[in-house]
């Protein structure tokens, strides 16, 4: 037998071991788990369209507060369907205003803290904008560090405190 042949049959016999090495596993049937029964608060009212009501009774759009990391402007992946949540509201209801209160933590100077709650607010600006939300429905104030949800002097207050908050000034 050629050295080709000899390699050829090895590897076919592998194949054939290994194909019967395979175990079948069966898997158990899962019972279901019984829940309390829950209104869905997850969408807009059976029109499609948001209503003001929906500020209220939507997860997505009780929502209002999107964080930041350390010394960044950029809304986080995690926050975008926040974003689509609230730009769909914006464009159900075209009479609705927000305003978008940026905050920063305590440190830096009050100047670089006044300017990147400015720029977070506009990071979250044009996450809405980008979801379909329209410019003029949207305002960006900065709070800078005056405004803290927590004063301790730890990371874990400081995160607390690197936000966006979205106010609907107009239902």
């Amino acid at each position: 037998m050629n050295k080709s042949t000899r390699v050829l049959l090895v590897s076919l016999l592998s194949v054939a071991v290994l194909a019967g090495c395979s175990k079948k596993v069966k898997e158990a049937p899962v019972a279901p788990v019984e829940t309390a029964p829950s209104a869905p608060v997850t969408g807009p009212s059976t029109s499609g369209l948001y209503g003001p009501s929906d500020l209220e009774n939507d997860a997505c759009l009780r929502q209002r507060v999107v964080y930041f990391d350390l010394d960044q402007d950029s809304v986080k992946p995690e926050f975008q369907a926040i974003m689509s949540c609230h730009a769909k509201y914006l464009r159900d209801r075209p009479s609705s205003r927000i305003t978008l209160q940026g905050h920063t933590d305590e440190r830096g100077s009050r100047a670089y803290n006044q300017a990147l709650g400015e720029r977070r607010g506009n990071g979250v600006s044009s996450a809405l904008q980008a979801n379909g939300g329209s410019a003029s429905q949207l305002t960006v104030v900065s709070y800078g560090e005056e405004r803290p949800v927590c004063t301790e002097s730890n990371e874990a207050c400081w995160a607390q405190n690197r936000r966006v908050e979205i106010v609907y000034t107009a239902q």
